[in-house]
C-alpha cells in the first residue's frame, strides 16, 4: 500500500480520540531540544529518562529524530522489533521498566536512510503518540532532532498542554547562539521550559582529577540568566559517557556511583520538583481538545432515562449521533442494546458504525475490547443531555473528570 493510500484511509476522528486517550494516561512530558547538533542531546535524554525510571517513576522515551535515531543504539536495542497488537504498537522495554519507541525500530538496518518530507514526518509522530500503547506514565521523555523544524514543532503542538522543554547546550558561544533560538521557539509556542542543561561542561582528567574547560565555561548558565530560564545543571565531559554510548551501556545504569551520575540525579530532582508543583489535580475537571472540522463519524453516549448513564454497562439505550464535515450533528437516534453479556457491547456498537463512545465510566476490560474493534473511548464525561455532551465534545468544550467505573 502506498503512503498516499494509507493517508487517504486515515480517520481524523479516530486519530483525535486516540491522541486524547493516550495523553490522559501521561502525567508529565519532557521535550528535550537543542538548536545545535552535536551537543549530546540524545545522550542527555536517554540518561534523564533512565534516571527517572530507576527512581521508580513510570517512564517512557520517544525518539522522534526520524532521520538519525540514536536511542536504540544508546539502549542496546538495535535490531529489536516492537510487537503490534490490535493495531497498537507495544513499546520495547529497557530493564527494569523504561518503555521505548523509536523510528530506528522500523528501519531494515542502521544504514537505511529515511527520505521524507514534512507531512509524512507529521503523521509518523502523531502515530507514535496516539497508536503506541504507552500505558500509564509519570513521565514521557521526547528526544527531538536539533533545530526548530518539523519534528520539534509537531511534538510541541501535540503535547504542549502537559509538556516542559529541556534545552541542552554546550558551553561555547557558537552553541549558545543557536540554542537561544530554541528559547524563542518555546516562547512563541507557549511551551513552558523546565530549564537549560549545559553538557560537556569541563573535562575531568581521570589521572590527576584536574578540570580542564575544553569548550570554555558557563555558557549555559549565562544563557539561562540572560533569558530568565531555570538552569538545571552542568554535566562534565566524562570519557565514560562516550564509552558507555559506544558499548550500548547507558551511563547512569552502569556507572551509578560516579560524580557525573550524581549530577543527573540532581537534575532529575529539580525537574521532578518543577513538574510536581505544576501538576494538575487528577480529579480536576478538564476540557477535551476541539475536534477538527474535518472529523466525521458516529458517536455513542450510554443513557438511562435519556440522560448520560454514569455506568456504561447499566445503560438502557445508546444515543447515537452521526456528525458532519463541519462538526455538526446530522442525525440522532436512540437504540436499545442487546441483552447484556460480557464483551458483547463493543462488537455490537462497532457493528452500528460507532467510532467513538463518550461515557461517564467504563471498566478497563471494556475499553480494551473497544480498542480491539477500532472504537475509542472518552471517560469521565460530565453533563446529562447526550446531545449537549456530543456538541461540547465536537467543539472542545466537553468537561471530563474521573472515570466513574474504572474497574
Amino acid at each position: 500500500m502506498s503512503t498516499c493510500e494509507q493517508d487517504d484511509q486515515r480517520n481524523p476522528l479516530l486519530e483525535k480520540v486516540a491522541m486524547i486517550e493516550t495523553l490522559k494516561q501521561i502525567d508529565n512530558i519532557l521535550i528535550v531540544v537543542s538548536g545545535k547538533g552535536g551537543v549530546g542531546k540524545s545522550t542527555v535524554a536517554v540518561n534523564l529518562a533512565l534516571s527517572l525510571s530507576l527512581k521508580g517513576f513510570r517512564t517512557g522515551i520517544l525518539d522522534v529524530d526520524i532521520h538519525g535515531p540514536s536511542v536504540p543504539k544508546l539502549l542496546n536495542l538495535n535490531g529489536k522489533i516492537p510487537e503490534v497488537k490490535n493495531e497498537e504498537i507495544i513499546p520495547l522495554v529497557y530493564p527494569p521498566d523504561l518503555r521505548v519507541m523509536s523510528m530506528g525500530f522500523l528501519l531494515q538496518g542502521t544504514d537505511q536512510a529515511v527520505i521524507w518530507r514534512g507531512p509524512l514526518k507529521y503523521n509518523m509522530i502523531k502515530d507514535f503518540i496516539a497508536n503506541v500503547k504507552w500505558g500509564k506514565l509519570d513521565y514521557l521523555v521526547v528526544d527531538c532532532p536539533p533545530g526548530t523544524g518539523d519534528e520539534p514543532l509537531s511534538v510541541s503542538q501535540f503535547l504542549k498542554e502537559k509538556a516542559h522543554a529541556v534545552i541542552v547546550t554546550t558551553p561555547q558561544h557558537v552553541a549558545t547562539i543557536d540554542v537561544a533560538k530554541c528559547i524563542t521557539f518555546c516562547r512563541h509556542l507557549d511551551l513552558p521550559m523546565a530549564g537549560i542543561i549545559e553538557n560537556m561542561s569541563g573535562f575531568v582528567c581521570p589521572h590527576c582529577g584536574k578540570t580542564v574547560d575544553i569548550f570554555s565555561k558557563g555558557g549555559g548558565e549565562l544563557l539561562a540568566t540572560e533569558y530568565n530560564v531555570p538552569f538545571l545543571g552542568s554535566i562534565p565531559l566524562d570519557p565514560d559517557i562516550a564509552k558507555s554510548g559506544d558499548e550500548e551501556q547507558p551511563y547512569v545504569h552502569y556507572y551509578p556511583q560516579t560524580a557525573t551520575a550524581k549530577v543527573f540525579e540532581e537534575i532529575v530532582a529539580k525537574i521532578a520538583k518543577i513538574r510536581t508543583e505544576d501538576r494538575k489535580d487528577p480529579e480536576k475537571t478538564e476540557l477535551t481538545p476541539p475536534v477538527s472540522k474535518n472529523d466525521r463519524g458516529k458517536i455513542a453516549v450510554p443513557t438511562a432515562d435519556r440522560k448520560l448513564c454514569a455506568h456504561f454497562g447499566h445503560c438502557e439505550a445508546f444515543a447515537i449521533f452521526e456528525t458532519g464535515d463541519n462538526g455538526t450533528i446530522l442525525n440522532e437516534t436512540y437504540v436499545n442494546p442487546p441483552p447484556h453479556e460480557p464483551g458483547l457491547l463493543p462488537e455490537w456498537l462497532s457493528g452500528q458504525g460507532v467510532t467513538c463512545v463518550l461515557a461517564g465510566g467504563m471498566g478497563s476490560r471494556a475499553k480494551e475490547l473497544f480498542a480491539a474493534k477500532g472504537v475509542h473511548v472518552v471517560t469521565g464525561a460530565q453533563g446529562e443531555n447526550p446531545r449537549s455532551i456530543v456538541e461540547d465534545y465536537l467543539k472542545g468544550a466537553l468537561e471530563t473528570g474521573a472515570n466513574t467505573c474504572d474497574h
